[in-house]
């Protein structure tokens, strides 16, 4: 027997399906506008930026995107030719790729910021308060946390 939405229930759904099918696009569309980059470009500089020597796992890296090795390894490759990352073998085992974010890279991530920053800044948060913005917190870690115990594969 199916679980039907509850009416409360469907008007928290259609608005979060709104979010999930509006939101990437508007941060693609200003980041490529300005920078030349979509937003999963910019998120794997991010989260490079954030890791010692700028450099990560492949796996860890994916990891963090939320995305398959698949689907960063295909914009690993890309942000190489552009010279903003490049792929080293690990020291500790060669099953082991790792990332690096180059000079050149950072620089365009350090470029990229601002602008991206204020993007999400008026998207996302102008008008939440505190309580707001902590509660999102709350629900979107409980439903990333529901959808990787799932099981369920993504395509990203």
């Amino acid at each position: 027997m199916s679980r039907w939405l509850t009416e409360q229930e469907l008007a928290s759904w259609f608005p979060l399906a709104g979010v999930m099918l509006k939101l990437n696009p508007a941060l693609d569309s200003q980041l490529q506008r300005d920078w030349d980059m979509t937003h999963f470009d910019y998120l794997c500089l991010a989260m490079l930026s954030e890791k010692q020597d700028f450099t990560s796992t492949m796996s860890e890296l994916a990891g963090r995107t939320n995305a398959s090795l698949s689907r960063l390894s295909h914009v690993i490759t890309k942000l190489e030719r552009r010279g903003w990352v490049c792929r080293e073998p690990s020291d500790v085992s060669r099953r082991v790729t790792m990332v690096r974010m180059t000079d050149e890279g950072y620089a365009k991530l350090v470029a990229a910021a601002p602008g991206h920053v204020e993007t999400v800044r008026s998207l996302v948060y102008d008008g939440l308060s505190a309580e707001d913005i902590a509660a999102l917190e709350r629900v979107m870690t409980h439903i990333l946390q529901r959808i990787e115990a799932s099981g369920l594969r993504s395509s990203c």
